[in-house]
């Protein structure tokens, strides 16, 4: 993939790619992602098994942690995909749901992350009241959706 690929990717244009190619695009494009954070651990589902992916990763100082098909040996630390999965869950749930990311409004890269950041700001500043004021529900924006 190159970078007028991921370019097109990212303002909107219909670019057929899967989420393997999209890693490898962000770490091709951006390789201090992975360089700047020695032993990286990147958690997947099991749409990413690929060898070549996983050695090109190994390369940049990255490892993937996904789960094992049947058909393969259990994998090194995929126990613990099972104790995440659910707070991982919950977090997408709460930014696609409570905070309806994915109908951000955003016409440009630039307007997408300033409106996920206000609404993850939101959430944050949501969080620390509650849990300042003693409200028993700490993840709740309804209080202050109006």
């Amino acid at each position: 993939m190159t970078n007028e690929d991921l370019d097109a990717l990212i303002t909107g244009l219909y670019v057929k790619i899967d989420e393997r190619e999209v890693m490898a695009a962000m770490l091709d494009r951006e390789p201090e992602l992975a360089a700047d954070r020695p032993g990286l651990l990147l958690i997947a589902d099991k749409g990413f098994p690929s060898k070549e992916f996983e050695a090109d990763l190994a390369f940049q100082g990255a490892e993937l942690l996904r789960p094992s098909f049947k058909r393969e040996k259990p994998r090194k630390g995929e126990s613990l995909l099972k104790s995440v999965r659910q707070l991982i869950e919950s977090v997408n749930d709460t930014l696609k749901g409570q905070l309806d990311l994915e109908q951000h409004g955003g016409r440009t890269f630039e307007g997408v992350a300033v409106r996920v950041a206000q609404r993850i700001l939101a959430m944050a500043t949501a969080i620390w009241h509650n849990h300042k004021t003693g409200a028993p529900v700490l993840r709740s924006l309804t209080a202050f959706d109006h």
